[in-house]
C-alpha cells in the first residue's frame, strides 16, 4: 500500500491578523540573515490574505484560528 501525502500550505492556517502577525514574528526569529526567508513569509501572509477573502465573501470565514506550525 502507497502512502499518499498532500503538500502543506501555512497560508490556510492564517485567518486572522493576529495570526499572521505571530507568523511573521516567528519567521524573523527563525529566519536570522536569510532575507528569502522573510521573503517566503510575507509571500505565504499575501495568499493567506487572498483565501481569507475568498472565504468571508462565500460566507465561509468564522474568525476563530485552528492553531498550527510555523511552517
Amino acid at each position: 500500500m502507497t502512502e499518499q501525502f498532500t503538500r502543506w500550505d501555512s497560508a490556510e492556517y492564517l485567518k486572522t491578523e493576529e495570526d499572521m502577525a505571530n507568523y511573521l514574528d516567528a519567521c524573523m526569529e527563525e529566519a536570522g540573515d536569510d532575507p528569502a526567508f522573510i521573503a517566503k513569509a510575507l509571500g505565504t501572509i499575501a495568499r493567506a490574505r487572498g483565501m481569507t477573502q475568498v472565504a468571508r465573501d462565500a460566507g465561509l470565514f468564522s474568525g476563530k484560528s485552528l492553531p498550527c506550525p510555523v511552517r
